[in-house]
């Protein structure tokens, strides 16, 4: 049985990110995430997890000036010093909050890159991030992001990025390299979300969830959640479902306000059918 987690990133926004960790909490999730954990000192982070009895089980690797709006280093040929810096530093951090993965965003190739030095670029990158990892028992995460919320990302479908993890873990045995699948961003470039979750299972290593149009709340647009959440019990996935998503109330409480989807979809936070 799968488990839903909290994207702390997303959601309870309208509190400090350290109270986010009780809301979730309060609100059922025994299980959070986050984009980038880096602003706080890593033990801080452990002892909330420690004092809410919750567990993080993901986080994303540093992925350059977010603020500025660079999504990712890993396919620059001239920051490979830095994203390998960066790995170093999101190992500290996923060994410190016991986090099994680590999630790597390709970025969007700089102006004049030609997309073939860009591909050898992040090709080298994941191989050298992987055994970094594996060194620790982590898994590492590449995760597509689709081209309309972000144009020019460099990996923007499933099957792409499926096909460069088939690659590297064939030519150079990364068995601890995965697909960090979002229902969101994959209905946006692909759909076929049934065929394709159940096709690539067994290099699935997490799920996030947001709902299309508006990126909010399962429910609120197209995708048919109640019919998903079954078929990932069908078909036997057993890890977390993030909850990437941002709340379609943007006022204060937004989050708690939208939480009523867990119960209209039949389950419980944790993941438990009612």
């Amino acid at each position: 049985m799968f488990a839903f987690s909290a994207n702390l990133s997303t959601l309870f926004t309208d509190l400090p990110f350290p109270e986010r960790f009780a809301a979730a909490k309060a609100s059922g999730f025994d299980a959070v995430e986050c984009q980038f954990p880096y602003a706080h000192p890593a033990e801080e982070l452990a002892a909330l997890l420690q004092t809410h009895g919750q567990r993080m089980v993901l986080h994303n690797l540093p992925a350059g000036e977010w603020a500025a709006g660079e999504r990712g280093i890993a396919c620059h040929p001239d920051r490979v010093s830095e994203f390998l810096t960066g790995v170093e530093q999101a190992i500290g951090y996923a060994k410190t909050l016991g986090v099994p993965g680590l999630n790597c965003l390709a970025g969007i190739p700089p102006a004049g890159v030609e997309a073939r030095e860009a591909m050898v670029t992040l090709r080298a990158n994941l191989r050298t991030a992987a055994r970094m990892l594996a060194g620790h028992g982590l898994h590492l995460l590449v995760e597509p992001i689709n081209s309309m919320d972000i144009p020019g990302f460099f990996v923007d479908r499933p099957a792409q990025a499926i096909a460069l993890i088939e690659e590297l873990r064939q030519a150079h045995a990364l068995d601890n390299l995965f697909l960090q699948y979002d229902i969101y961003h994959a209905q946006r470039m692909e759909g076929e979300l049934a065929g394709h979750l159940q096709r690539w299972l067994p290099l699935i290593a997490h799920i996030q969830i947001a709902d299309n149009p508006g990126r909010a709340e399962p429910g609120t647009g197209e995708i048919r959640y109640a019919f998903l959440f079954d078929w990932l019990e069908r078909i036997g996935y057993q890890g977390h479902v993030g909850c990437e998503y941002f709340p379609a109330d943007k006022g204060p409480g937004g989050t708690q306000t939208g939480l009523g989807w867990v119960a209209a979809h039949g389950r419980r936070a944790s993941g438990e059918r009612l």
